[in-house]
């Protein structure tokens, strides 16, 4: 847990009144009672009351106060839905909140260019929901896309369950449009298929709100499919429905969406779902198939003959939409089900080789005898990404401390086998340390080199994500001589 940090009262006066001065009162929050739900991010366990809080309704109210951060030399924070799960909008307490809530219209819906422009603000599925008449939606489903907002997709590169077939937002995103902390206003991409330059837009997205606050975004549309079908696969062990992730994809399949779950994670969902879920096996895939009537048909039976090769013990295939639309209910609401059998749970986020999840769920299942915890284990199986979600109480002593060791170790692990210590999620400040283990001073000086090109001052959401030389010395994750590393991955544990 991190220790929180008084505000300064003068100092919050003189930046609310600098505030109030460029932007309508209602959008200055600076009473500590206002600012306490800005407190933390969906990472409750660090949290840090924000100085102010402003809710900027134009692009030019955010270049106005972009401008009064860089004049006072006021740290920025921004801020989407606030779903995120790594603390990456977590307050300073020297430093400015701001919230893109009121960025909130979809501008353009456009069925030619099979595209949408929308403000920031915009909720993930409220795109889709637009253009549903249009017979379109927006791919990228993250498991909290009813409330999380597209900038904070962009800020994180968010994903979802059928990530696999239709890709991250970093391949669904054509354009942004960002305010710098020069108060300058700069597109990235473009309605074209490339746009000329260097390919900064991919650099952007992912960045976790350091290189500037976007103020528009235009994102693809694709056809919605005609017919989709879900296969639920039970096995016997988790490592047979690891090795079976590896076989359908290595069978030349890419289903719409692969994901895995085990027991523990089947049996918490299901009494708060009733989703189906075989409560038998050791873990479950779902494997989903769309595109045409004939194309989901064919593709259902070959999915099936991989799996029943694969050492599966049943399969069911959903009957009608009602059905697929439960069986992914439950997978999206594993976290919020984890609350029915857990005071607290650390939700971590990792990518490894999908040829070595058997590995990593043998290896999780040791440390929850070591750090004397649960684990329940969520996967996009399909691309590597694991969510392990540690379970705790943090009203008993030491628990918060054994379970951020307990992710951590994972995250160690991931790089261990090839993978890295992040996939959907961003590193905010609940991976930082764990940046230490998979990157040398070479590559974080380079990751500092672009922040710097973009926020010369380091004013946009500091001390998140790239963790200082320094501070990777004093962790022991790095030996420094002379300035120098000898050994890039030095592990921690």
């Amino acid at each position: 847990m991190m220790p929180t940090i008084p505000v300064d009262p003068e100092r919050r006066r003189q930046v609310a009144a600098a505030m109030r001065a460029v932007l309508p009162d209602r959008c200055v929050l600076a009473d500590p009672e206002d600012t306490r739900p800005y407190e933390c991010d969906g990472l409750a366990a660090y949290r840090q009351l924000p100085m102010v809080v402003v809710l900027p309704d134009t692009e030019e109210q955010v270049l106005a106060v972009l401008k009064v951060c860089r004049e006072l030399h006021v740290p920025v924070v921004p801020r989407g839905a606030g779903t995120g799960l790594s603390g990456g909008a977590q307050p300073l307490a020297d430093g400015v909140v701001i919230s893109t809530a009121r960025l909130n219209r979809i501008l353009r819906v456009d069925a030619y260019s099979r595209s949408a422009v929308v403000q920031p603000g915009v909720r993930n599925l409220a795109i889709s929901e637009a253009a549903a008449p249009l017979g379109l939606y927006y791919a990228p489903d993250p498991s909290s896309q009813i409330a999380c907002s597209i900038g904070g997709n962009v800020a994180e590169n968010s994903g979802g369950v059928h990530c696999l077939k239709y890709g991250l937002t970093v391949h669904n995103v054509l354009r942004v449009r960002v305010a710098t902390i020069e108060g300058e206003m700069i597109e990235l991409g473009g309605a074209a298929p490339d746009a000329p330059g260097l390919d900064l837009l991919a650099v952007f997205i992912g960045s976790e709100g350091m290189l500037g606050i976007v103020t528009e975004v235009t994102v693809k549309l694709v056809p919605k499919p005609a017919a989709a079908q879900v296969i639920m696969a039970s096995f016997g062990d988790v490592a047979s429905g690891g090795d079976a992730v590896a076989s359908v994809i290595a069978a030349g399949i890419i289903p719409a969406g692969l994901e895995m779950m085990d027991r523990t994670s089947s049996r918490m969902v299901e009494p708060f779902v009733k989703a189906g879920y075989d409560l038998d096996a050791a873990a479950i895939l779902l494997c989903e198939a769309d595109g045409t009537a004939l194309e989901v048909a064919e593709e259902i039976e070959r999915m099936a003959a991989v799996l029943k090769e694969a050492g599966a013990t049943a399969l069911t295939v959903s009957r009608d939409e009602g059905e697929r639309l439960r069986f992914w209910s439950g997978r999206k609401n594993a976290f919020p089900a984890a609350g029915r059998i857990s005071p607290d749970y650390y939700c971590m986020d990792g990518t490894i080789p999908r040829k070595r999840l058997a590995h990593v769920l043998e290896r999780i299942e040791q440390m929850e005898d070591t750090f004397g915890l649960r684990c329940a284990n969520v996967f996009h199986a399909g691309d590597g990404n694991m969510h392990p979600l540690i379970l705790f109480d943090a009203n008993q002593p030491g628990e918060l401390d054994r379970a951020e060791a307990f992710g951590a170790a994972i995250l160690a692990l991931c790089v261990e086998v090839g993978g890295t210590i992040t996939g959907e999620h961003g590193v905010g400040v609940e991976k930082i340390d764990s940046m230490c283990v998979q990157f040398g001073a070479r590559e974080l000086d380079a990751f500092f080199a672009v922040k710097r090109a973009f926020d010369p001052e380091m004013l946009l959401n500091p001390n998140k994500a790239i963790p200082t030389l320094n501070r990777c010395a004093e962790l022991g994750a790095m030996r420094v001589h002379g300035g120098a590393l000898p050994f890039a991955h030095l592990p921690r544990f």
